[in-house]
């Protein structure tokens, strides 16, 4: 296995460069949108429930906001790094403006393991968060959201702490709230669904039948879940899932040659995505090593769990059956493998537009806060799929008019979009 580490934020920054080469922008812009434009870093005390203090390290980063105000989620991460948060902020501005919706990139993260924190010390860790940070948030300013090991009830602590802090009602500073709380209806699918939105579309556009088709997926976690809920209702077979295991601190793949069960897998993982192992064996999985779901003789593979996870290293155990790479994780597959993904002929498609129905479901959510009117879960699923078609249709149709890579296509239809409103409001 090879010992090469990636850093995230380089990754971005190389993928940006050779889109922007591509379009010809001028060094001052470029300089602009290959950083962030602020970057906060701070620390937060919290009263332990044994009467300790511990203190943790926090971030908040927003790369851009010429086209609306910064969005992004806040993770909760034992590993998390500055560099990590960068890059998932301006792969935010990215996928805001390929799905076309007005709002820049943000991303905040917390390191810590909330495994090993009790509700009411992880509720204090909330509002300590908030507290460093309420003058820099608002729902047209800076709108968090859940994001890896956050969820609804972290996000309603932070709101009630930043009404408390403004004196105000303000449900739409902050997405992924639960619902009859400001929350939309349709949030906990949108991602994964909006991942199957773009796969549909691409298979229909290819005259490829969904139901003939095989995926194996990384990760358990709610993307990853709905992925394969709505995947095989429309008839595909998932033969494998991997996700981490927090007992034994490593993954395993759980598979099926007949084909997973999603409402069986799901009834057996806890909240943060791990698959019971002895469950599953009694229900007659096979019970693989983590990174065997890469291996697997499927026509998809639907890496849907943490960035860098399709290196060199791995790419050649990728099975020659693969025809497409599903990207529903963030920056699951670092550049040095794009080239080897091209040159097999696999077909790529990207994160930020394949995961991007998150986000737009978040600016749903907080659209309809701001109007105080709620939509019912059909219209925004339908809104919802509307809008990742579209998307998907304009980024298929650049690529094949000038027979691009695909992620080369997503980016220069976003970063052509940041660039002109950068220019039009007179930053560069």
């Amino acid at each position: 296995m090879s010992t090469i580490t990636y850093n995230p934020f380089e990754i971005a920054q190389e993928q940006f460069d050779s889109v922007a080469s591509v379009l010809e922008l001028d060094d001052g812009l470029r300089k602009l949108l290959r950083q962030p434009m602020k970057e906060i870093h701070f620390t937060i005390p919290v009263k332990m429930d044994d009467g300790t203090t511990q203190v943790f390290k926090a971030f908040r980063i927003k790369h851009n906001d010429a086209r609306g105000p910064g969005k992004g989620g806040i993770r909760f991460h034992p590993h998390e790094t500055a560099d990590t948060v960068r890059a998932l902020s301006m792969w935010m501005t990215w996928k805001c403006a390929v799905v076309d919706i007005p709002l820049g990139g943000a991303k905040g993260g917390v390191i810590c393991d909330p495994h090993n924190l009790s509700l009411s010390e992880q509720e204090r860790l909330c509002r300590g968060y908030i507290r460093q940070l309420a003058n820099q948030l608002g729902p047209n300013m800076d709108v968090p959201a859940p994001d890896i090991m956050t969820n609804g009830q972290h996000m309603l602590w932070m709101l009630d702490e930043y009404e408390v802090i403004t004196g105000g009602r303000y449900p739409g500073m902050i997405t992924g709230k639960p619902v009859g709380m400001g929350g939309s209806l349709g949030r906990t699918e949108a991602t994964g669904f909006g991942v199957i939105y773009v796969l549909k579309d691409y298979l229909q556009q290819n005259n490829i039948s969904i139901e003939a088709t095989s995926a194996s997926l990384q990760g358990f976690g709610n993307v990853a879940e709905y992925v394969a809920r709505m995947y095989t209702q429309l008839g595909g077979k998932v033969l494998a899932v991997s996700c981490w295991n927090q007992a034994e601190s490593k993954s395993f793949t759980f598979k099926k040659e007949e084909g997973c069960d999603i409402e069986e897998l799901a009834s057996i993982k806890d909240s943060y995505g791990s698959i019971d192992k002895e469950k599953a064996l009694e229900l007659g999985y096979e019970l693989l090593p983590g990174d065997d779901w890469i291996k697997q003789d499927v026509d998809i593979l639907i890496p849907a769990a943490l960035e860098n996870q399709i290196t060199p290293a791995v790419f050649p155990l990728i099975s020659s059956q693969v025809k497409i790479i599903c990207e529903a994780a963030n920056g699951p597959t670092t550049p040095d493998s794009d080239i080897l993904i091209r040159q097999r002929g696999i077909t790529l498609l990207p994160d930020f537009l394949c995961n991007a129905g998150g986000v737009t479901c978040s600016y749903f959510e907080q659209v309809q806060c701001n109007m105080n009117y709620f939509w019912d879960k059909d219209e925004v699923l339908e809104k919802l799929e509307r809008n990742m078609t579209n998307a998907f249709r304009a980024v298929y149709k650049l690529a094949q008019e000038k027979q691009l890579y695909m992620r080369d296509a997503a980016y220069i239809i976003a970063i052509n979009r940041v660039a002109n409103a950068t220019k039009l409001r007179g930053w560069a």
